[in-house]
Parts: structure tokens; sequence; C-alpha cells
């Protein structure tokens, strides 16, 4: 079965989606991502304006404005929603491997 578009987000999306809460163009981007993550993260800009452009067709951010070659976006409210069920989902994680992983719960063999 095929996974649904942004059913789910990888740290890349994650980060971006993140780094747009505040209007930046595709460079201020990168750069935030690779300072807020401590440099675990590059994103080319391959990558970037590929996601980019993904995140503009499903309505997730907003271009502001452009500026010669620099385009600025800013998250919008679908954006802000994809965020919060990603970080609800990735609670749902962390609560599953503290209850099963770490608390000495097993799980029973299929």
């Amino acid at each position: 079965m095929a996974r649904e578009k942004f059913q789910t987000l990888t740290e890349q999306m994650f980060y971006i989606l993140l780094c747009l809460k505040k209007e930046r163009c595709g460079m201020d981007v990168m750069s935030a991502v690779k300072e807020m993550t401590g440099g675990r993260i590059v994103i080319g800009p391959g990558t970037l304006y590929n996601l980019l452009d993904h995140f503009l067709s499903a309505g997730f951010i907003t271009e502001t404005r452009v500026e010669g070659k620099r385009r600025y976006y800013v998250l919008a409210e679908p954006g802000i929603r994809e965020l919060e069920n990603e970080c609800q989902r990735l609670q749902s994680l962390i609560s599953d491997f503290k209850r099963y992983a770490k608390g000495g719960i097993e799980i029973e063999e299929i």
C-alpha cells in the first residue's frame, strides 16, 4: 500500500516547517535547520526547493515576497496543524517506548 503524502514528516520536512514559523528565504532555512540541529541535519538546495514546492502546493506554506532571486516563505495554518499532528505522533512513539522498552512491560509474541 502506498504511503499517503505527508502522512508522516521526515526530519527534513519537520525542520523546514518549524523554521518557517518565521518568514525566511531558502538560504535562511538551510542555515536555521543546521543551527537548530547542531549540524545533525543539513539540507541541500535540491531537497529544500523540492520540499518547498510540495509544501506550497499542499498549502502548508505561503510565499510572502520575492527579492531578486530570493523567495520568502512563512508557515500557513495547514502547516501549523501538520507540525502539531507530527508532534503528537512523535509523543505517542516516545510514550510507547517508555511504557514497553524502559518500563519493563514485555510485549507478547504473536
